[in-house]
């Protein structure tokens, strides 16, 4: 379980969140909805430890972000936007790379690194040197690498960007089986049809702040609108960046 409570972060002048305060729960999808630039990659990064909040806090499992670091990097698993993957290295040793860094080894890191590529349909390419991967195939492998070492909190940073109709359709079938295994699943998007498909609650981000949230019944009811599309344009006051 996810709690972050009123946390803020500038740069400069640019004040990129303001007192974002939501929780996540086990088995759930939450999606972080905003137009580009609303503030929801940095609050992903402050929950993974990369960006230290200017005040507020969060916790993972119980574990602060900032007290707790070490305890968090192992309660989560973080796909970043464009993550890379080492070209001459084979899937099955892109994550076993991955596994090993996180203690892991021998026949029990195989044995995840083979779950996971029935997972996440990997299996056809699996041994592959990844140069020349597909952003879909790319994009999995990197996917596993997150998840190898069985992370309770996993953090996926518009993690379709980029990817054809079949390979979204495929990553989505892998995040709701993640939801099905009782992870806590956040992602940011500024795809308003990937959200809707996914979340059971959906945080809405305008400008650094949460202009509002709740399930997708919610929004609309709370908005008075006739569709999600329309409750996420009246919550933040702006068709700019809808997609």
């Amino acid at each position: 379980m996810i709690c972050v409570t009123q946390l803020s972060k500038s740069f400069g002048s640019v004040r990129a969140v303001d007192d974002v305060s939501f929780s996540a729960d086990d088995g759930k999808i939450t999606g972080l909805l905003g137009p580009n630039g609303a503030g929801k990659s940095t609050i992903l990064r402050m929950l993974y430890t990369v960006f230290k909040p200017d005040s507020g806090t969060a916790t993972i499992d119980g574990f602060d972000i900032q007290k707790d670091a070490l305890q968090v990097k192992s309660n989560i698993g973080v796909l970043t936007h464009g993550a890379g993957i080492y070209e001459r290295l084979s899937a099955r040793e892109n994550v076993r790379y991955y596994g090993n860094l996180h203690g892991m080894r021998g026949s029990a890191l195989d044995q995840r690194i083979d779950e996971l590529a029935e997972l996440l349909e990997m299996s056809d390419f699996i041994e592959r040197r990844t140069k020349g991967f597909s952003q879909g195939q790319r994009t999995k492998v990197a996917l596993a690498r997150a998840l190898v070492h069985s992370p309770k909190n996993v953090l996926l940073d518009e993690p379709t960007n980029g990817l054809d109709i079949m390979a979204t359709r495929g990553l989505r079938k892998a995040i709701s089986r993640l939801k099905d295994a009782g992870h806590c699943v956040v992602f940011s998007s500024h795809i308003m049809q990937e959200v809707a498909a996914l979340c059971d609650d959906i945080v809405i981000v305008a400008k650094g702040s949460i202009a509002a949230q709740g399930s997708p019944d919610q929004l609309i009811q709370n908005t008075g609108a006739d569709t999600l599309e329309d409750a996420f344009v009246k919550a933040i006051g702006s068709e700019e960046g809808l997609i």
